[in-house]
């Protein structure tokens, strides 16, 4: 059986053939039912594609004419993998120029809003150069889509010592370093930047910006992190 994105990807390439489609003639094609053929079109118009449908009986699909169809279809949260796997490359090698390369010739071959996307992950993330760990890549596109758009993110938080805890902050970067990934952000109740551990982030929420954070007081994050900042570390 076709996955969602084989059977999305199939949908496109029927419709880049040109001409209006009727629903039950691509159903057929597909060998899936009319409800699902609907459901892929608009999967096709999240990824930022201008699918056009005329709906009612005999309702028929169309790709606008002239629109240039890039050759990947990808999920955000599979752009994010990339990207963030391509930013460590680039932390590991810097003197190899192939992963900047590749980033850049993604980047211009996915539509507009995996575009921004790619963009967002690529400003919110930093890399530092230990081997990765796993991560919820829905929750760091989560991130990276609040620190582009300056919105605030609320979690529940899980302590060093097993304490719960509710906070809204304004995100600043997420980062690897050893073998975990953390979230620096400014904690609006402590009034303070602070440090969170990702795999202790549970019920993500975002409040759409722009707002006005401030502006981190240290030069780097490195720098940050091996000096004396005591308290503010989230273990």
């Amino acid at each position: 059986m076709d996955t969602p994105s084989t059977r999305s990807l199939k949908l496109l390439a029927l419709l880049q053939s040109g001409g209006q489609w009727g629903g039950r003639e691509l159903a057929d094609q597909l060998q899936v039912s009319e409800r699902t053929v609907r459901r892929d079109a608009m999967r096709l118009r999240d990824l930022g594609y201008d699918v056009r449908s005329r709906p009612g009986p005999g309702g028929t699909y169309a790709l606008r004419p002239g629109m240039k169809i890039p050759p990947l279809l990808l999920t955000a949260d599979e752009v994010s993998t990339i990207i963030t796997s391509l930013l460590v490359l680039e932390a590991w090698s810097p003197d190899d120029a192939t992963a900047v390369t590749a980033r850049a010739k993604l980047e211009q071959v996915l539509p507009r809003k995996l575009k921004q996307r790619a963009a967002a992950v690529a400003l919110s993330t930093q890399v530092s150069r230990e081997p990765p760990a796993s991560v919820d890549w829905n929750l760091v596109g989560t991130i990276a889509d609040a620190v582009a758009t300056s919105s605030r993110v609320t979690f529940d938080y899980t302590g060093q010592h097993g304490r719960r805890s509710h906070r809204t902050i304004e995100p600043y970067r997420h980062f690897l370093r050893q073998q975990r990934w953390y979230l620096i952000a400014y904690d609006l109740m402590r009034e303070d930047w602070r440090i969170f551990r990702l795999d202790r982030v549970e019920e993500v929420a975002t409040f759409p910006g722009p707002h006005d954070p401030p502006i981190f007081p240290w030069d780097s994050i490195e720098d940050w992190l091996t000096s004396d900042f005591g308290a503010t570390y989230e273990h």
